[in-house]
């Protein structure tokens, strides 16, 4: 079993170093590192090839990001990170050991924010929520076979909630294989806009997408359009 990592990044020249620094013990023994730009504007790509086994460029939009990346990746187990987000230790035996001995086609981390306070209560209720419905979202890692992402049809090519509908598709297969060990997430989104206003916001983002509105829609009220 082999583990492919897919990052999705837009500028983030910032950061990409100190989290592609952090994948290299893994990389060292054998997982691949697949960065998949969306058309930075500053030196994310320069900065990000010394350090990925592939950097690839892409239309932007994590759905097409991520399904680039997955397209070229040679391992039979996908990991789809976000950049601001830290894997566990042990992630890569954690993932390919877990799905060969559970038999589950796909899974994701328990979630932390770097910061305390109350964002605590928010990754205590996202994981909560997470193993009750079975859905997963990219703050926890999702990984899967290779097998299962095909058969599933990749991320679907959506503005917003792709991590949710690619769930939902999965879910048909098996269950989530739902890892305690926790991967680590910058709370930067909730700290901009406020920690109650964001609660409020995704939940009415999700209950508009279960509801079937426009994607692109709802990620121009989220702040992100591609």
């Amino acid at each position: 079993m082999k583990l492919s990592i897919v990052m999705p990044v837009l500028n983030e020249a910032a950061t990409i170093e100190t989290a592609l620094g952090a994948l290299a013990p893994l990389r060292a023994r054998g997982t691949e590192v697949i960065v998949v730009d969306g058309g930075s504007a500053d030196d994310t790509l320069e900065l990000a090839k010394p350090l990925a086994d592939k950097v690839l460029s892409a239309p932007r939009g994590r759905a097409a990001q991520m399904n680039a990346g997955a397209g070229v990746a040679t391992g039979n187990v996908l990991l789809f990170l976000h950049a601001d987000t830290r894997l566990p230790e042990q992630a890569a035996p954690l993932v390919l050991e877990g799905l060969a001995r559970s038999g589950r086609a796909w899974g994701r981390f328990d979630v932390r924010f770097e910061e305390g306070g109350l964002l605590r209560l928010v990754a205590l209720t996202m994981n909560l929520r997470s193993r009750a419905t079975g859905i997963a979202t990219g703050d926890q890692a999702m990984f899967m076979t290779h097998a299962a992402f095909d058969g599933a049809g990749g991320f679907p090519p959506i503005a917003l909630m792709e991590d949710v509908a690619l769930s939902a598709r999965l879910k048909r297969v098996s269950r989530p294989l739902c890892l305690p060990a926790r991967a680590t997430t910058s709370g930067r989104r909730w700290r901009k806009h406020g920690l109650l206003r964001t609660i409020l916001m995704m939940w009415r983002l999700r209950l508009s997408h279960f509801l079937g509105a426009d994607p692109a829609r709802l990620a121009r009220d989220y702040g992100y359009a591609p």
